[in-house]
């Protein structure tokens, strides 16, 4: 099999030097990051990024940003590996010459297959894997197409790194590095090395998407001169809960008002013509929606808008519009929030998600809408820094180039617009395409507040949003400037752990939920319960096909799965208990929906479990 360098190989014979210093770098990568997930101290984790990043040439010390960041390719790139759990269990298992009991034992102490890769292969001479090569040997395999291709490459890769560096390969591979290193932490550690400011590296590296880019920005001094990179998602703005309206007028004076959709908060990047969709998890769902590029391939400028792709149900007769809303009364606004049309329940939108090839019945039964309600870039200018008041501006200028409606800011007192373009096709009744300015209202008071909650709900919407006019956008980032009030049942958003199979009419499929919460201070999953009710037959049976595929341990029975699949519980009320390792139990816990527009990383946390606790038992 060829060798997976990308350079010369001549090139790199000629200096022996140059291929030991390359060697004893992949081997203190791994050196450093034992060292990393030792020690709890930010400070200190960061120091050792630095030191290392320090020792290296600048390609290699931009290559192993990447993998500090858990992952094998550029946050922009569409680039995957598609290797599973399954697959490195399988080439693990043949390296080792043991068999899966050994391993079976060997994971359930360290609860890590890298770790268990540390553990069971046997250190040979002549070991040892250039972090070039790796790197190169991540583009082979991910280039591979089919399951034995890869399985070869992971095969020689693995076979060719000491067990050390094996553990760190598999956990890159996986996206599982898990050492307590964020990204920001690579960042700062950037800083710390090459003498810039870590304001620049932040802002270099989101706006790139690229932190081995980054760091070679930051090695010549040019961090600076980073331009925006179209098609690669930023991270969203987050809102935090809030359970009264009092509440919701109590963090800042000057406020917008807006309905809190149920459906998938989505990034739109326009640029010359050409429309892409993200998910919150930053992938692409554009194919999922088919009927929404064609409507914002026309806007006058490059633009990434922020909004929620949301099942509609819409008017017959729906007419253009276009008016202004006073911030004094939202009478008016509800009345045209109500004409624009209304959201439908979210299993109507989840018929539509993952799909690669929507057909036209599905298109015409399921329509959706895409409301936008704000703008991060515009006009060659990222916007995050304005405050909305200014980015709502913006946005209604951009949308009114689009001869979308507008309504905005004009004259004397400040307007709150909202704008819609509704597009019928031929079909009776079926939209062609829908991208709609979601509707923005003031509220005084905690009374108005209630009033537009209500309202909200009777058009089919979850509850509020309430934003903080003179807020900048805060990506990936959650605090107090942007409030969601809802009232329903406790829910947490959880990861699942282990699956197991039904009973009765189930008992061939893996129905049987155990999920757990992150547990932030340890940096791990934390079970916390277990569901097997909420989820229809169809869901069942394709969570089974990826849970079979993604089986980390199989005990029979029971499988302990890669922690990805993210789920909305509700539950009756919450008690502490040792049947968990969160300390904690969810009594009656049943499945709202899947959440495939969520990562793991974005899960519930054990901090949010003892608020809940807490509220429950009258202790805040």
């Amino acid at each position: 099999m060829a060798p997976f360098n990308r350079i010369d190989p001549g090139a790199l014979a000629a200096s022996s030097i140059l291929r030991e210093h390359l060697k004893l770098n992949v081997r203190k990568l791994a050196e450093t990051c034992e060292a990393i997930a030792a020690t709890t101290k930010k400070l200190q984790k960061t120091a050792l990024v630095a030191t290392y990043l320090k020792s290296c040439t600048t390609e290699v010390a931009a290559i192993s940003t990447l993998f500090l960041s858990g992952r094998p390719f550029a946050a922009w790139e569409e680039t995957t590996m598609q290797v599973g759990g399954s697959l490195l269990w399988r080439v693990v298992v043949e390296l080792s010459g043991k068999d899966e009991s050994g391993l079976t034992g060997a994971y359930r102490k360290h609860g890590d297959l890298g770790a268990v890769a540390a553990e069971v292969l046997e250190e040979k001479p002549g070991q040892g894997l250039p972090i070039l090569e790796v790197a190169a040997a991540f583009r082979k395999i991910a280039a591979a197409r089919g399951p034995a291709p890869k399985t070869a490459l992971v095969r020689e890769l693995l076979l060719r790194a000491t067990p050390l560096e094996a553990k760190y390969i598999i956990k890159i591979i996986t996206g599982e590095l898990r050492i307590g290193l964020k990204e920001s932490l690579v960042e700062e550690a950037i800083a710390e090395a090459y003498g810039g400011e870590v304001a620049e590296v932040q802002r270099a590296n989101m706006l790139l998407g690229d932190i081995g880019e980054t760091l070679r920005l930051a090695a010549e001094g040019k961090l600076g001169s980073a331009k925006m990179r179209m098609f690669h998602p930023l991270g969203f703005m987050l809102a935090s809960p809030i359970e009264s309206a009092e509440k919701g007028l109590s963090y800042f004076a000057r406020a917008a008002v807006e309905d809190k959709y149920d459906g998938i908060r989505a990034q739109a990047h326009v640029s010359q013509g050409e429309v892409k969709f993200f998910s919150r998890t930053r992938d692409e769902i554009t194919e999922s929606f088919p009927e929404l590029p064609d409507a914002l391939a026309g806007l006058p400028q490059d633009a990434i808008l922020d909004g929620e792709i949301v099942a509609w149900a819409y008017p017959q007769n729906l007419r253009q519009t276009q008016e202004v809303i006073d911030e004094t009364s939202s009478q008016a606004a509800e009345e045209r929030a109500s004409e624009l049309g209304q959201a439908r329940r979210f299993s109507v939108l989840q018929q539509r998600l993952g799909r690669k090839k929507v057909s036209q019945k599905m298109l015409e039964d399921n329509p959706v809408a895409y409301l936008v309600f704000d703008v991060l870039y515009a006009g060659g200018e990222l916007l995050i820094d304005r405050t909305l008041r200014e980015r709502a501006l913006i946005l209604d200028e951009l949308l009114a180039k689009k001869n979308l409606d507008h309504g905005g800011h004009r004259g004397g007192r400040a307007k709150i617009g909202m704008q819609a373009k509704l597009t019928f096709g031929n079909q009776e009744g079926v939209p062609a395409h829908s991208i709609i300015r979601a509707p923005m209202f003031r509220a005084a008071s905690p009374d108005e507040l209630e009033e537009l909650f209500a309202a909200a709900q009777a058009r089919g919407n979850e509850g509020l949003m309430i934003k903080d006019l003179a807020a900048s956008y805060a990506p990936g980032k959650r605090g107090k400037s942007w409030l969601k009030m809802k009232r329903e049942l406790a829910t947490l958003d959880v990861v699942v752990t282990a699956v197991e199979f039904g009973h009765g009419k189930r008992v061939g499929v893996l129905s049987d939920y155990t999920f757990g919460v992150w547990d932030t201070k340890k940096d791990r999953l934390a079970n916390i319960g277990k569901a097997y009710s909420g989820l229809t037959d169809a869901e069942i049976a394709e969570m089974t096909k990826w849970f079979l595929e993604h089986t980390i341990d199989d005990q029979g029975f029971r499988r302990t799965v890669e922690p990805k699949i993210v789920l909305e519980v509700a539950f009756n009320n919450m008690m502490q208990s040792e049947r968990h390792d969160s300390g904690y139990a969810l009594r009656f816990p049943r499945i709202v929906r899947l959440r495939p527009d969520k990562s793991a990383e974005e899960a519930d946390t054990i901090e949010r479990v003892r608020e809940i606790f807490e509220k429950q038992n009258g202790n805040s």
